[in-house]
């Protein structure tokens, strides 16, 4: 697995009362949500870069205002062939 490193300003997790680990967890939501929007990786690639499973990755979608249901149909049939 790759692994990328960001600086953040330890102004800003103290601005922003998160840790760490919440600054991590974030990170990797916020670049799954990207690829997932962007149609860049499947739901499934989208919920191991989050961290998540794929359940808690498709609740993650919706309270984020993002639908499950992204993919056309031939990307949709994809995702299910690698289930």
């Amino acid at each position: 697995m790759c692994q990328v490193a960001i600086n953040i300003p330890e102004e800003v997790l103290y601005d922003t009362c998160m840790n760490r680990i919440e600054a991590e967890q974030m990170v990797k939501r916020a670049t799954a949500l990207y690829c997932y929007v962007n149609h860049h990786v499947s739901i499934g690639y989208c919920a191991e870069i989050a961290g998540m499973s794929e359940e808690d990755f498709m609740l993650f979608l919706g309270q984020n205002k993002v639908s499950v249901f992204n993919y056309d149909a031939d990307e949709l049939q994809e995702d299910f062939d690698n289930a």
